[in-house]
């Protein structure tokens, strides 16, 4: 048949099919809660040269819909029928971007001839390394974060090789838990291969192998018309994590948009240099890496709904990554917690084009979102590696409505795990898990509430990890008179006494100690005071906010249980309007407010005529001096004392 429009879309409702039926397979044949119940995996079919068309419409993380697995498949010399390889190695390809991810690819033969791959990805519980999780901010050298497999075939046709898949069990924590996710990625990619054969009975090879690349230009087409609708111009936005690494300074991610046409450019200069702890991004400087352009997917998805996800989507856009910056790292960088800089990277994106369309897009989710892991042991001394399950934050309010509560925005595909799971499965006993109140950030709509989690450990030595943690200094921004959302917490009782983490993400518990976390809230979108009175009493009601926020925060004065309706529209009336487009919570207007934008142009022009492996302690001595001097710092001085203490290193 010809590929027509109409063929086409149907071509393309089949791959997607496809790819849903690999998700699905995935999900319910995997040991892992994380996988099985959380959803942190995900399922492509990519064309000969690597270029994703097709992945499951709603199953797992839709991050790598635009994947390219070019770089990866080119490093395997030869690819014969039944093969299966293998690799979680962020510096080889850079598809796999940090080692708990273990990426498979198998390709698919029609006649002898490769018509396309089936691939996908996990997130292992455990690789290995120093912390249980693999996982920590504190870690600075690839190497500790796990085991790492450069790409090979774990399978040659059909076998499998047994020498890998011992070296794989030997090197981390719960070996029967990680293989049974392996086999139920093999499974998924069987399944893979078998749907696209059906497909190619139905369609023929000529049709199917031209309607891959009328999928993917299709969705350049659809790309290119909602670029087209956004104003030209160039704009800037900055956000930050609390640390750049365990009780550093912040985290800066910065863009640059230019709009131009049916062109998008974003340009990470400015973004903080390489670091010395794992919140480095190993993009390889491709100009259309998924995790650098995650953000431009969710806006260009939240503009038109009916906008085809895959690589062709991201064709009209490019970034432009500095080496050894945290967008682009060099090995042997640690990278295990690149999730945290996406995650800032995303709302970084939509925070500037919030600055082109202020009345299309939300405000900031929060991101910050803890991904919580235990290592702990049940009565019968046998030790459990799992995860909880994600502690977050809702979306940002929207120009039409109040943002989803608990989940949404940048992580809503991290699905929850329910309590009765856990309990049944790791020897903890929830004593809560649900919505947080007054944690979102008030405006006309909302923020959406943070999410709550408090349990209680009852073995020695139990590992807490509680990935991907901030926003306890920094909050999510709001939008157009909407506030800033509430921040993070995470704390231990024990004993009558409360100790705080602050964002710190590895914890050892005893017996007795109750964890509590709590994700930070979004931003709100609009003036608080224009919120409609019955939607501030309806919050009241479902103890979303306290009668106390309702006053402060929304001017609505509520009495035993009824607004006061003279006291509110007086109390309305004096509320200050609030000024400028984002309100970004106290701390960080101070930090602005000293490390303006061009301290911060000096500092980038400073660290990038440094040798990468220096840049991170470069940048801790410049903030120590600006911090000592305060608002009268002299950038210029600074440079010259450190030039002047290390000659032969600057001498450029």
């Amino acid at each position: 048949m010809a590929i027509d429009g109409r063929n086409l879309q149907i071509l393309a409702n089949y791959c997607a099919a496809a790819a849903d039926a690999m998700a699905f397979t995935l999900m319910r044949t995997a040991h892992s809660t994380f996988v099985k119940e959380t959803e942190d995996f995900s399922c492509q079919i990519v064309s000969r040269d690597g270029m994703a068309f097709a992945s499951p419409r709603s199953f797992g993380a839709p991050w790598y819909s635009g994947i390219d697995y070019a770089p990866v498949l080119a490093l395997i010399e030869d690819y014969a029928e039944g093969d299966i390889c293998i690799t979680n190695d962020s510096y080889a390809g850079n598809v796999a971007t940090h080692s708990p991810d273990i990426h498979i690819w198998k390709p698919v033969f029609w006649q002898g001839e490769i018509v396309c791959f089936v691939v996908g990805h996990i997130h292992n519980t455990d690789v290995g390394g120093a912390v249980p999780a693999s996982l920590s901010r504190s870690l600075s050298e690839i190497v500790q974060e796990g085991i790492r497999i450069p790409p090979l075939k774990i399978m040659r046709g059909g076998e499998l090789n047994e020498d890998v898949a011992r070296i794989m069990r030997l090197n981390v924590r719960v070996p029967d838990q990680n293989w049974g996710d392996f086999k139920a990625q093999i499974a998924s990619v069987n399944v893979g291969e078998r749907k696209i054969h059906d497909i190619i009975k139905r369609f023929g090879l000529r049709d199917f192998v031209a309607g891959i690349e009328g999928i993917l230009d299709y969705a350049e087409r659809q790309a290119c018309s909602i670029i087209a609708s956004i104003p030209d111009g160039e704009y800037f936005y900055a956000d930050y994590a609390d640390e750049d690494g365990e009780g550093g300074y912040p985290c800066r991610v910065a863009i640059t948009l230019r709009v131009q046409g049916e062109t998008l450019e974003l340009d990470y200069t400015g973004s903080d240099p390489q670091l010395a702890s794992s919140l480095n991004m190993p993009t390889g400087g491709r100009e259309r890496h998924p995790l650098a352009l995650v953000g431009v997917t969710y806006v260009l998805s939240t503009l038109d709904r009916n906008l085809l996800l895959n690589a062709g989507t991201l064709r009209p856009t490019r970034a432009i990554l500095p080496p050894g910056t945290i967008m682009n790292c060099e090995a042997p960088a640690a990278v295990g917690m690149r999730s945290l800089t996406c995650a800032l990277s995303q709302i970084a994106t939509i925070g500037v084009f919030s600055l082109a369309m202020p009345d299309r897009l939300p405000a900031n989710s929060p991101g910050g979102n803890s991904i919580m892991n235990i290592r702990t042991s049940d009565s019968r001394n046998r030790s459990v590696v799992a995860s909880l399950g994600p502690v977050g934050g809702g979306a940002g309010g929207t120009p039409r409505h109040d943002g989803p509560d608990g989940s949404g925005g940048l992580s809503a595909f991290l699905k929850n795990t329910p309590v009765e799971i856990n309990e049944a499965e790791v020897p903890i006993r929830f004593h809560r898990y649900g919505l947080k109140s007054d944690s979102a950030g008030a405006g006309r709509y909302r923020g959406g509430l943070a999410t709550q989690m408090i349990f209680e450990v009852f073995a020695p030595e139990t590992v807490i990890t509680a990935r991907n943690r901030n926003r306890s200094v920094f909050a999510s921004a709001g939008v157009l008179g909407g506030r800033a959302g509430g921040l993070s917490h995470f704390r231990t009782h024990r004993q009558g006494k409360v100790i705080e983490h602050g964002n710190t993400d590895v914890i050892r518990c005893q017996p007795g100690d109750v964890v509590e976390v709590c994700g930070p809230g979004a931003g709100g979108y609009g003036d608080p005071a224009r919120r409609d009175i019955q939607a501030v009493l309806q919050d009241v009601r479902c103890g979303f906010i306290t009668v106390r926020a309702a006053r402060e925060q929304y001017g609505v004065v509520i009495i035993d249980g009824q607004v006061d309706d003279a006291a509110s529209t007086a109390l309305r009336a004096e509320m200050p309007a609030s000024q400028g487009h984002f309100d970004k919570g106290t701390a960080r207007e101070a930090f602005e407010a000293l490390w303006t934008p061009q301290r911060y142009e000096h500092l980038t022009a400073f660290l990038a005529a440094a040798p990468i492996s220096w840049r991170h302690y470069l940048k801790t001595q410049v903030f120590q001096a600006v911090e000592a001097s305060g608002e009268e710092a002299d950038m210029g001085k600074i440079f010259r004392t450190l030039r002047d203490k290390f000659p032969d290193l600057m001498a450029g």
